[in-house]
């Protein structure tokens, strides 16, 4: 009895995904044209910026094979329209409202988020990779706060965030 149970419910699940497949939310994975980016400090900046930002805050965005498939493709779209609706690296002609919290959040372990570096390895961060990132984002972009060289705890802090 409890395997006819398990084996129903199975089917249900199993039904439910196959069905939640047609719906067309989450396959969007348009790629609109790279209109203008930032005048960035360095090469070195940008292609840290590619590695750990660009998937979500730019137009170009590389969709993994989970990215098709329902439920995982609506969170997948979600993040990317809501990350290029704050900060866009590929359309610099339009205001972008978040820009001074870029080195920030990088500097503090805030982005790249942690379920994104775990499922893209290129990704990952070392501590002084973060660093240079979060600099070259000030020197960029601007930061919210004063512009200043990062301290020891900001070091440490950058260390802590990446040996998650």
């Amino acid at each position: 009895m409890f395997r006819k149970l398990l084996i129903r419910s199975a089917l249900v699940v199993l039904g439910v995904l196959a069905l939640i497949q047609v719906l067309p939310y989450g396959r969007a994975h348009d790629t609109p044209p790279i209109l203008k980016e930032p005048a960035w400090d360095c090469a070195a900046t940008r292609e840290l910026a590619r590695r750990a930002c660009f998937d979500c805050h730019s137009n170009e965005t590389r969709w993994p094979w989970y990215a098709h498939v329902a439920p995982v493709s609506w969170l997948v779209q979600h993040d990317v329209e809501e990350g290029r609706s704050k900060l866009n690296f590929s359309e610099w002609s339009r205001p972008q409202h978040e820009a001074d919290e870029a080195e920030e959040v990088v500097r503090e372990g805030e982005m790249p988020p942690y379920a994104y570096v775990a499922l893209h390895s290129s990704a990952h961060l070392t501590a002084q990779e973060t660093l240079q990132l979060a600099q070259g984002l000030a020197r960029t972009l601007g930061s919210r706060g004063e512009r200043r060289e990062l301290t020891k705890a900001d070091e440490d802090d950058a260390e802590a965030h990446a040996e998650r």
